[in-house]
């Protein structure tokens, strides 16, 4: 079954958590079925209302923090485009029918983004999970068994669920600031002074959706003597910091190597051979080509990787799949690496590229592979920052996928 025969009007509806779809000024635009029985508001009621209005703070209470957290909370996703989850909040609600009266009320609220076709949030999905009944028990129960009233109890409960909250804050605070080190760590060992000289060639780097921002996936642009030059990608398997420090490491040895030895296959030889130094760089995977425009040949071998792809104007392409060997590391003696040439015509494109860009679950690398060459079959005409571009809206993805993405685009 296809998305497009599932009707999620009906699944929303039909949901047993409680739910709201909030528009970017916070306005309510759809309640689902739980929420009205949880509330005992009536639709009609409802929607059309900034959230607010519809259930404002209790006057000259200090729960009125809960609203305060909640909006924090919305105000964050609209900004950051990524989910937010609040722990235990007390948050009273006016009693529908009864003006004046409110009813206590404890959730735990999760606030999921909805993106629009730009990539900026379109709505807001509000869970609100009651959970009353439960913390009532709680709290009858500390006061029964541990003595202290109701009120107090409440109190206490209350202020351990916001000191968890400031907790849960200082923790993405501390992911964050982690991240944006490893960023910035990642960007530097990532740098290619060369491909600035480089006005034909594109390249886009997406970690994967679920990674801490840093992955294993790297690119390379060395320029060598006489126009010549080489570019480079590859595969360390794994995400985060130690997957990123392999990459730089395995990077800085090839981009070494090509300059000292004079083919790909000797330098992914010597970059073989420095793998095994370490075990995290096993089962490393790299493709290195040397382009020599005075001869219009791509020189190429290939460590395990998935093949470039030679782009013909005419929308035809051919694939680099003559000089392919195991990953770096994985025989356990020294063998000289395969080693192949392709001539090029003027105004072809070759296209290196990481494995998240084609591979899917359940599904057979030709059939990525295949994938690939009808899109670039489709975009041919496109200058290399356009091609690029329309290469991950094409594949599905765009804003990264289940795998880490380097690709490398250049107009011959």
């Amino acid at each position: 079954m296809s998305a497009t025969e599932i009707d999620f009007a009906a699944v929303f509806a039909a949901s047993p958590s409680p739910y709201l779809l909030l528009d970017t000024d916070l306005v309510i635009r759809c309640v689902n079925g739980a929420f009205l029985r949880v509330t005992g508001w009536p639709e009609g009621d409802l929607v059309g209302r900034y959230l607010f209005d519809a259930f404002p703070p209790k006057p000259e209470d200090s729960t009125a923090d809960g609203m305060r957290s909640v909006e924090e909370s919305l105000r964050k996703v609209l900004a950051s485009g990524q989910p937010d989850m609040l722990v235990l909040q007390r948050y009273d609600i006016p009693a529908h029918g009864r003006p004046g009266e409110f009813e206590e009320r404890w959730w735990s609220p999760v606030h999921t983004p909805v993106l629009g076709p730009d990539g900026q949030v379109q709505w807001i999905l509000q869970r609100a999970e009651d959970v009353t009944a439960f913390a009532g028990s709680a709290v009858r129960w500390r006061g029964t068994h541990l003595g202290g009233s109701e009120d107090s109890v409440a109190a206490e409960v209350y202020a351990r669920a916001q000191e968890l909250t400031r907790w849960n804050e200082e923790l993405r605070q501390s992911h964050s600031l982690e991240r944006e080190v490893a960023v910035t760590l990642q960007e530097a060992m990532l740098r290619a002074p060369d491909l600035e000289r480089h006005k034909d060639i594109a390249v886009r780097y997406l970690p994967a959706v679920a990674s801490l921002n840093v992955c294993g996936d790297w690119y390379d642009v060395v320029d060598l003597s006489n126009g010549r030059f080489a570019v480079a990608v590859g595969d360390v398997v794994g995400h985060g910091l130690q997957a990123a420090a392999v990459m730089g490491m395995l990077r800085s040895a090839l981009s070494a190597a090509i300059r000292a030895v004079p083919n790909p296959a000797q330098a992914l030889e010597v970059l073989g051979l420095y793998a095994r130094s370490f075990e995290d760089a096993l089962a490393a995977t790299a493709v290195k080509v040397l382009v020599d425009p005075r001869s219009r040949a791509i020189v190429y071998s290939n460590a395990g990787h998935p093949p470039p792809v030679l782009l013909h104007p005419d929308g035809s392409s051919e694939l680099l799949d003559q000089a392919t060997d195991p990953p770096l590391g994985a025989r356990p003696e020294h063998l000289p690496r395969p080693q192949a040439i392709l001539p090029y015509t003027r105004g072809d494109t070759l296209v290196l590229y990481t494995d998240g860009l084609i591979e899917r679950r359940t599904e057979d690398i030709d059939a990525g592979l295949t994938r690939l060459t009808d899109a670039l079959a489709q975009h041919a005409a496109l200058l290399p920052d356009d091609l690029a571009d329309a290469l991950l809206t094409r594949l599905g993805v765009s804003t990264g996928g289940r795998d880490d993405i380097a690709l490398v685009v250049i107009r011959l």
